[in-house]
């Protein structure tokens, strides 16, 4: 018999091409340019923020091709709706492109009608088993997060125009990080739609997309929440701008593994078996997002403790938010224990992700409706 020699894969700059090296010089030199703006403005963290952040997005532009073609979208229609403003917040309900598309509040109500007809038509394609109809709700998709994305930069422009010291990266309360929550969990999954070449998922995921684009709606017309407010002194930190991403990744993956978790429950039970992906693709979803989810909460967690040590003088001091995110962490620890150290897989492992979605929303909601603590700065 003979034996073939498996080639060693070659590494992953041997595999990039021009155009990969011009994506990352084009971010490089935007952020090289914004530091020649406001450079003398920023301290050693922000700064590392800014060109780590351009080395970042550069391999995640080579790894995983859409982001490049998203971060240029999203730059361009950005731009576009800064330059729009010329200075002046009045021109958001005067100016045509920035009434109807571009200001703040117009893109996020864009994200929030394209996440809605993104989980309408998912739904649709797993019913009638049409890939167009499937393709038509990926390409829903992605424009919601463009049109998050543009939003949240523009809003962070619009804080400036406010007045300087109000100016903020808008990750600093309820309206805000639903929205990041909205756009990191879709982009979760795109990923892994891409990765695994199934789009039936989607029909699982978007609705706890939609879920959160429902509260954000009820929050906005109810409570008028869409308003740029002052940062509270605690938040006027550079750890909240690594402190929430890196959280919101984590609730993200968590929800996304949770409604993974109802596909398998279904199709375990013979219900859209035959229109959705293998169990083992499914428990295989389910277990990359709880481990992608896990890592950052953890790094998110240790921050919060840096954080709070120099807002509040302590590491930890058994806050209700502080309390419900260790739950949070040690019911995800326990759940990759399970799995990897006793090899568990199946049914109960996916009924634990789903109730883990619920002890996940108390902690992230639930919290700041029903306890006051140090964190009430996002409280209802």
């Amino acid at each position: 018999m003979q034996l073939t020699q498996t080639m060693p894969r070659p590494s992953l700059l041997k595999q990039l091409n021009p155009f990969d090296w011009l994506f990352a010089l084009a971010l490089w030199t935007g952020a090289a340019y914004a530091f020649s703006l406001y450079g003398n403005n920023m301290d050693v963290y922000e700064k590392g923020f800014l060109f780590g952040a351009a080395t970042v997005f550069s391999v995640l532009g080579w790894l995983w091709k859409p982001i490049r073609t998203l971060l240029i979208i999203i730059a361009v229609l950005s731009i576009f709706g800064i330059y729009d403003y010329h200075g002046d917040l009045a021109r958001a309900n005067q100016a045509f492109f920035l009434k109807y598309i571009l200001a703040s509040q117009s893109a996020i109500m864009w994200m929030s009608v394209l996440f809605v007809l993104a989980t309408l038509t998912y739904w649709i394609s797993l019913i009638s088993r049409s890939d167009f109809i499937a393709k038509v709700g990926t390409a829903l998709t992605w424009s919601a997060l463009t049109m998050g994305l543009v939003g949240l930069l523009v809003r962070w422009y619009e804080s400036y125009l406010i007045s300087p010291d109000v100016g903020h990266i808008p990750i600093s309360n309820l309206y805000e990080v639903f929205i990041l929550f909205s756009i990191i969990t879709a982009l979760l999954y795109l990923h892994y739609e891409n990765r695994y070449q199934n789009r039936q998922m989607g029909a699982f995921v978007l609705p706890v997309i939609s879920a959160a684009v429902g509260f954000l709606l009820w929050y906005t017309f109810d409570r008028q929440a869409q308003n740029i407010q002052p940062l509270v002194p605690a938040l006027q930190s550079y750890w909240m701008k690594i402190h929430v991403p890196a959280n919101f990744i984590g609730y993200g993956s968590f929800s996304l593994a949770a409604m993974i978790g109802v596909a398998y429950l279904l199709a375990s039970k013979g219900i859209l078996a035959s229109r959705l992906p293998k169990l083992e693709v499914l428990d295989d979803v389910m277990y990359k997002s709880i481990a992608v989810g896990f890592g950052f909460f953890t790094i998110a967690t240790i921050l919060g403790a840096l954080w709070a040590a120099e807002a509040w003088g302590g590491y930890w001091s058994w806050d209700p938010k502080e309390t419900w995110a260790l739950i949070v962490w040690l019911n995800y620890a326990a759940w990759l224990h399970i799995r990897l150290v006793k090899g568990l897989r199946g049914p109960m492992l996916a009924w634990w992700a789903v109730i883990g979605l619920f002890v996940t929303v108390f902690a992230f909601l639930g919290v700041n409706m029903f306890l006051s603590g140090l964190h009430s700065y996002g409280t209802l």
